[in-house]
């Protein structure tokens, strides 16, 4: 079912990959990246203003950290910087954790906390026309500055997001060749999924797009965007399509809920020539309300410093 709604464009900017919205509650603020651009975004809710920061290599994902600063998953590892300050440049705390690429060109893509406050992020080849194998998911242990590998085999991994409960991980490879989600059970005392199974179809001739990033609600409805097809969709949990809407940029790339009463969807996108508004950043209202973000957890000795 194609649904209308109400769908604002935030700010002026556009993205060369919008990716990773994450929404800051204190703060009320949404901070997202672009991946290609090597930017962190952050838009104030209250003052409707945008702040961009230049970082040293692309990142694909981002935590907040409950006690300030930001974790991103960049090209070689997941490092903490400082909390951003607006007009001042960001500046890096530490490295939480290298990563050992299976070939060159990689980089980390898709990612996000648990709700334990446990960071998952995926890499992948750069050149996605290669359509290499060999992206891996892979679960930061902080105490001992590792990644361990939660699941391999990946061409594009995205889609990340986790049940209200925390028990059902989701996980989409986006590539076309693939176009499929899969779901697992979900050890959430020690952060490992299990009983891999396929969650959602989305075949070339549905017209549903690629399967990009994700969301999950507080009804624990599933909404991934629809890369390439211009929509963002709604699957109840047992795999039902529920609703799509569309949005007014062809590859929507990551959705988060965001906004003081969790009702908003934010939606990244990426740019395309010819398209006005490719790779701008949306805030839709969608009627239904979202959970909150949980934060990097770090334990004593790590911190991102700034707090916020």
């Amino acid at each position: 079912m194609s649904v209308t709604t109400s769908i604002e464009r935030i700010g002026a900017m556009r993205c060369g990959v919008g990716e990773s919205p994450v929404w800051h509650a204190r703060e009320h603020a949404l901070y997202w990246t672009d991946i290609p651009g090597r930017v962190l975004w952050r838009w104030d809710a209250s003052s409707d203003r945008t702040h961009a920061w230049a970082l040293p290599e692309m990142a694909g994902s981002l935590a907040l950290i409950d006690e300030g600063g930001v974790a991103l998953a960049m090209e070689t590892g997941i490092f903490v910087m400082e909390h951003p300050v607006p007009d001042a440049p960001i500046a890096m705390r530490e490295c939480l954790a290298t990563v050992a690429h299976r070939s060159g060109g990689m980089r980390f893509n898709d990612g996000r906390c648990d709700r334990q406050g446990r960071f998952l992020a995926g890499t992948m080849v750069c050149d996605t026309a290669l359509a290499r194998t060999e992206g891996r998911l892979y679960r930061l242990n902080v105490e001992r500055r590792s990644l361990h590998v939660l699941c391999d085999e990946l061409i594009v991994p995205n889609g990340l997001a986790f049940s209200p409960d925390g028990r059902t991980m989701y996980l989409s490879d986006s590539h076309a060749s693939r176009r499929i989600v899969w779901s697992f059970d979900y050890d959430i005392d020690d952060g490992v999924p299990y009983g891999r199974r396929v969650f959602i179809e989305m075949g070339e001739a549905l017209g549903l797009g690629r399967p990009d990033g994700a969301a999950v609600d507080a009804d624990g409805c599933y909404w991934i965007c629809g890369n390439d097809a211009g929509l963002v969709h709604r699957f109840t949990p047992e795999g039902k399509l529920e609703r799509s809407i569309a949005v007014p940029a062809a590859k929507p790339a990551m959705c988060a809920f965001g906004g003081a009463g969790l009702d908003t969807l934010f939606v990244t996108s990426i740019r395309l020539e010819g398209d006005a508004l490719s790779g701008a950043t949306f805030a839709v209202e969608v009627g239904v309300k979202g959970l909150p973000e949980p934060m990097l957890r770090l334990p004593i000795g790590v911190s991102g410093g700034g707090g916020k």
